[in-house]
């Protein structure tokens, strides 16, 4: 029972952060821009709000997994 929680966790985690990393913009922007992430330009490129927030929600999805990725390697040993 647990091991399945956990599996869904991990799953939701993983499209989570596949999502997550599409939406960074890249060199000549990227999907973030439909969100408002590179309106800005100049040298306010790449630290708007939204950028912040979204390396932020990445970064707690990429822990989430990481957990959940031990865990199940704990249960299995």
């Amino acid at each position: 029972m647990i091991n399945a929680i956990v599996i869904a966790i991990q799953v939701l985690s993983a499209l989570g952060l596949i999502f997550l990393i599409l939406l960074h913009s890249g060199r000549g922007g990227g999907l973030s821009d439909m969100f408002g992430g590179g309106q800005l330009g100049g040298s306010m490129a790449g630290s708007t709000v939204v950028e912040r927030n979204l390396d932020r929600i990445t970064v707690v999805a990429a822990i989430v997994f990481v957990f959940a990725s031990v865990i199940l390697a704990l249960r299995v040993a």
